[in-house]
């Protein structure tokens, strides 16, 4: 007899999906600023992190493999225009620029505590660091900020 009913996917798989899914919307929101162009980014990064669960389970760290096709299927298209219309998003052309040339990590701990509002602790979670590694490169990104726009951000003591 063949079964003609849907498969279920593997139970820790499942449980990446319920505990990410939420936050994972929110970050393809902020850098696509489409709600739809987000809900398909973030469908297209679960399908893909399902045709390869087996060596990510092996990799041995899954939340930080699984960020990494998240991000790249988010943003590898649509960095480059985020970038651009960015100013749009934060209202505040001259935060914009400053903020796009940022390292590729230091961009991904601002949108997820600023635009995302995530914890530190998630964003450990989510990149695979831990929350000490978050917060050296938010100091950085604030750093950063800061020289490139000095009278606009004010160094908190």
């Amino acid at each position: 007899m063949i079964a003609t009913g849907v498969l279920p996917f593997p139970l820790d798989f499942e449980a990446l999906y319920l505990k990410n899914q939420e936050h994972y919307h929110r970050f393809a929101l902020a850098v696509l600023n489409d709600r739809q162009d987000a809900e398909d980014a973030v469908h297209r990064a679960y399908f893909e992190i399902l045709a390869h669960w087996p060596d990510l389970l092996a990799d041995g760290n899954v939340h930080q493999q699984t960020w990494a096709i998240l991000r790249r299927t988010v943003i590898s298209e649509k960095l480059t225009s985020y970038r651009d219309n960015l100013a749009e998003l934060t209202e505040d052309n001259d935060v914009a620029r400053a903020l796009c040339t940022l390292p590729s990590r230091q961009f991904d701990v601002m949108v997820l505590r600023y635009l995302c509002g995530c914890a530190t602790a998630d964003i450990a979670w989510y990149l695979g660091v831990s929350a000490s590694t978050v917060d050296y490169h938010g100091r950085k990104a604030k750093h950063r900020l800061e020289q490139a726009m000095p009278a606009r951000i004010r160094r908190s003591n």
